[in-house]
């Protein structure tokens, strides 16, 4: 039935209801936090594609959901075009309809499969949950990946993102699909779907208030973090006669005195505007002003065979260079151009140009240091990657990101990087410390609580206890053995049911 009366309209009016649907899915994700338009929106769709016949209107109602969903989850990403915007503000619409309509890509081959592998009725709709994990899932790894504006990143607003703890954000999303589905998969005992669908939410958010509810207590060594945030913003950052002024604002930061002296000092991404090999003066300026007690962790550029990389040093308390890594995610058509020998071959070198020219590391992660517990480290947006988060054989103390978040404006790119890395301490079990460049800088206990953040676009820094670890979560320790299980699960149950119908036919 409703299938037929979106079919009658007109074909634009049904492409705009289904961007509109995706838009609306968009709200659950940060800065607005609305989980609950999922639980209407998810099992709509699924109402209209249950009995859909034609494989090609399914691709598109999946496209157009999609492109609503990820035009507005990724705006922001119009942001680094307009820190010059004389130069490459023309590029700032293109890059957002481009990207949100490659994204989209992936929702529309979801919806596709699951009306191509069946005819109609429950088992596509199971299937569609199934398909649309895949690629949610396979958009995490193809061309570099980009786990952006995740499905179950929309549950931060509800305890039943604390699940992650021991299915993943994928194998969350999974549950999430199929539990909006169960009203779909009831049909005609609808209400009785509905019942299911809401006792089992009420269920899964009761487990997570309870979990979430936990004490954490401070680590035994008390060991203090100081976070700076200078708020450098993008088009000001690296003025030359701004440059000092962010480094005097950290130092000053750097030295402050408080109650407690803190044990290590975080600085963000990029912090130094020198290359690591011009900074001598610098560090041991920084290593001085934190202390003879203090270590030092902030970001740099150095270069290393004519090629530049994106680095985390940590400074000891002697003044030492005692670790450094660095970034091996880096960002396409930001910190390098993808295929750049084939631009050069067809012409087209000045595009080149628009992309840095950096190299990926291959350091490990984990960094041990004598005063501190060692942490893990991810640079920027490695946050988003559940993947860099899960050393299962060698589990740190803690997580350190820092980033420059001022490439991703003021509106909800800063607070959807936030939410992200809230996410993976939940994943992890691990205390998270983040110091951003203009915000949000925040240390977050191993639950996903913001215990003490530094607001957006605000200079500043904070001292806080850095919270004891928990026990391993059991994704942690299996990754996504729980998502492979439960969409095993889901198949075995399709396949019975197919067997079933053809054996009573």
């Amino acid at each position: 039935m409703l299938e037929a009366y979106l079919m009658s309209r007109k074909k634009w009016m049904r492409c705009f209801v289904f961007f509109l649907l995706g838009f609306i899915m968009a709200l659950a994700q940060a800065p607005f936090d609305f989980s609950l338009v999922y639980f209407f929106v998810l099992p709509f769709l699924g109402f209209f594609i249950r009995d859909l016949k034609d494989k090609k209107t399914a691709f598109k109602i999946g496209w157009w959901t999609g492109f609503g969903y990820f035009g507005f989850t990724i705006i922001w990403i119009i942001e680094p075009f307009l820190v010059e915007p004389k130069i490459t503000g023309w590029i700032a619409p293109f890059a957002l309809l481009m990207m949100a309509g490659g994204l989209a890509i992936f929702w529309a081959l979801s919806f596709y499969v699951a009306t191509w592998l069946t005819t109609e009725g429950k088992i596509r709709i199971i299937l569609l949950a199934l398909s649309w994990t895949f690629f949610e899932y396979l958009r995490s790894f193809i061309f570099t990946g980009f786990p952006w504006g995740h499905l179950s990143y929309g549950l931060l607003g509800i305890p039943m993102i604390q699940m992650v703890a021991w299915v993943g954000a994928h194998g969350l999303g999974a549950i999430l699909l199929v539990v909006c589905f169960i009203p779909v998969i009831c049909v005609p005992k609808i209400k009785i779907g509905y019942a299911i669908m809401l006792s089992i939410l009420f269920g899964l958010n009761i487990i997570g208030a309870w979990r979430s509810n936990n004490i954490i207590l401070d680590n035994p060594e008390n060991i203090i973090v100081r976070v700076i945030q200078p708020n450098a913003t993008q088009n000001l950052k690296w003025r030359t006669d701004m440059k000092h002024v962010f480094y005097q604002r950290q130092l000053n930061f750097t030295g402050s005195k408080n109650t407690k002296s803190p044990n290590v000092v975080i600085w963000p991404e990029t912090a130094i505007s020198k290359l690591l090999k011009d900074s001598d003066v610098m560090i041991e300026e920084i290593s001085n002003t934190a202390g003879s007690k203090a270590s030092v962790i902030l970001g740099i550029v150095r270069k290393e065979n004519n090629k530049s990389r994106n680095s985390l040093v940590l400074i000891n308390e002697q003044g030492d260079l005692s670790a450094i890594f660095d970034k091996q995610h880096l960002v396409p058509f930001g910190e390098y151009m993808p295929m750049a020998n084939l631009l050069k071959n067809i012409g087209l070198s000045n595009l080149i140009g628009l992309a840095g020219n950096f190299e990926p590391g291959n350091r490990s992660r984990i960094i041990n240091a004598k005063n501190i517990p060692k942490f893990l480290a991810l640079i920027c947006y490695e946050a988003i990657f559940p993947n860099y988060s899960n050393e299962i054989k060698n589990r740190p103390d803690w997580i350190v990101q820092i980033t420059n978040d001022a490439w991703f404006g003021n509106f909800s790119g800063p607070y959807q990087h936030l939410a992200q890395a809230r996410i993976r301490a939940i994943e992890q079990g691990l205390p998270f410390v983040r110091s951003a460049n203009t915000g949000i800088s925040a240390m977050i206990d191993p639950y996903g609580r913001v215990l003490n953040k530094i607001e957006l676009e605000a200079s500043g820094y904070f001292d806080a206890a850095l919270p004891s670890k928990i026990q391993p979560t059991p994704y942690s320790k299996f990754g996504e053995l729980f998502l492979a299980l439960f969409c095993g699960l889901l198949l075995l149950a399709c396949f019975a049911n197919m067997y079933k119908k053809s054996s009573i036919e």
